[in-house]
């Protein structure tokens, strides 16, 4: 197999003379707009098409009017809160929103902040989290050398990054058995006086189940009413923190819950919000160190900032300001719940057809994690994820981690605009794959072919 071309040659049609353009290095002269604009957008036809990409739980799709304010506000940089004054104020009100759907004690005083994503308010928490613990070990005359963090091995890979990059040992807690997230035995069984938290997630990326954060927390009560130990809880709800204040308001996994001091969450997800925005709040300000909170002077303004990057166009938080007021709670409440029963109905859909055993029916997350049954011997989840791929679906297939490497599952998500129309197509297309998979003698494909890595 040779090597592509390194230089490309564009058809005359676009443009007066026929021209060659290098691919992988700056062009000596300039082009055309319309002809550099065709390039780039022919290459771009060679992606997936993100609506029928059911590996991601980042949204596809967004009303013309929000897409309109996107493309009006990317010219305004954020973090000049002097100057753009409304946007700045927009990014607060989010804030005082996500506090009050998540039952802060004040919600007009408790801290927060817009990211580029869940991954940056993932960081952030944690850092917050070490800090207090910091302090609070200095003020006792106590060594603060040697943090812990405890986790499921569930987790995104930018819980590990932060332990990584912070030198924070991660005490990961793997899967076993049926289990396949933290549990509230094994989560104390891991905390010593060393530990800055607990991360507990509000919708696993694998499976798609709500770990207990409920039953977590009254396990440290207990911890420190036998011991004394005092570990704050941080509730990663990048995906569920916008879908079980709709679905399930009964459920308490948020600030209801004393030992919860912070709560992030995907705008860009379940938010609703295209790519990339991240939200996180504290309960109150004691919750988030004051030290770690910098007063720049910025352009003739003071600008408090806790974030890890700076500079960051405003549209995403207008997108995200515009469908907290475009939909309000019903409206947030419709969608999810839609989503929900999607995901449910294909669900037993999928089951019925007979190869798969279903892990998770998208009664939390609206996420379906299926298996083939023992008795399949002929074909893998990952020879029908590249089968899938043929008529345009994307379907990650992959292993679960440590403990439960033996299991492989197709997973599916179901988001804003993938509707029950969209569900018979994909169930056909799966009935289609299977008969022909049918006539293979033995698995093609195993774990080697999976394309999807969780939290990359």
């Amino acid at each position: 197999m040779t090597d592509r071309s390194p230089v490309l040659s564009v058809n005359p049609v676009f443009t007066r003379e026929p021209v060659r353009i290098p691919r992988d290095r700056l062009p000596g002269a300039e082009l055309d707009p319309q002809v550099a604009y065709q390039v780039v957008h022919d290459e771009l036809l060679l992606d997936g098409n993100p609506r029928l990409n059911l590996a991601s739980f980042v949204t596809t799709w967004m009303e013309p009017e929000a897409t309109r304010l996107v493309s009006e506000s990317l010219d305004k940089n954020l973090v000049d809160r002097d100057e753009y004054p409304r946007t700045s104020d927009l990014e607060a009100r989010c804030v005082r929103m996500l506090a009050g759907l998540w039952h802060a004690p004040d919600d007009r005083a408790a801290p927060g902040v817009s990211t580029g994503g869940s991954s940056e308010a993932c960081m952030l928490g944690g850092l917050a989290l070490k800090r207090r613990w910091q302090h609070a070990r200095r003020a006792a005359g106590r060594p603060a050398d040697r943090p812990n963090i405890v986790m499921g091995i569930n987790t995104q890979v930018c819980w590990e990054k932060f332990a990584n990059y912070w030198d924070v040992e991660a005490r990961l807690v793997p899967m076993e058995g049926d289990r396949f997230h933290l549990s509230p035995q094994e989560a104390v069984a891991r905390c010593d006086e060393n530990t800055i938290g607990v991360v507990t997630i509000l919708g696993s990326t694998f499976d798609g189940s709500y770990e207990p954060v409920a039953d977590i927390c009254a396990a440290l009560d207990e911890l420190e009413r036998r011991t004394g130990l005092d570990v704050p809880v941080h509730v990663d709800g990048a995906s569920g923190a916008m879908v079980a204040p709709f679905c399930d308001p009964q459920l308490e996994w948020d600030f209801r819950l004393p030992r919860v001091v912070s709560i992030n969450v995907s705008g860009h997800k379940y938010g609703l919000v295209y790519p990339g925005l991240g939200w996180i709040v504290w309960r109150d300000s004691g919750a988030l160190p004051e030290d770690l909170v910098f007063r720049v002077n910025y352009l003739g303004g003071e600008t408090p900032t806790f974030t890890l990057a700076f500079s960051r166009p405003g549209g995403q938080v207008v997108a995200q300001y515009y469908n907290f007021l475009r939909l309000g709670f019903s409206g947030y409440r419709r969608i999810q719940r839609y989503s929900r029963e999607v995901a449910m109905l294909l669900a037993e859909r999928i089951a019925g057809l007979g190869p798969f055993r279903v892990l998770t029916h998208g009664a939390q997350l609206p996420v379906i994690a299926v298996a083939l049954h023992d008795d399949v011997l002929n074909y893998s989840v990952f020879d029908v994820s590249l089968a899938l791929r043929e008529t345009g679906w994307i379907v990650p297939a992959y292993t679960f981690p440590e403990h439960r490497t033996d299991l492989s599952v197709l997973r599916i998500v179901v988001r804003n605009g993938f509707t029950h129309d969209l569900a018979d197509l994909l169930l056909a297309d799966l009935q289609r794959a299977l008969n022909q998979l049918e006539r293979q003698t033995s698995p093609t494909h195993g774990a080697g072919f999976a394309s999807f890595a969780h939290g990359i």
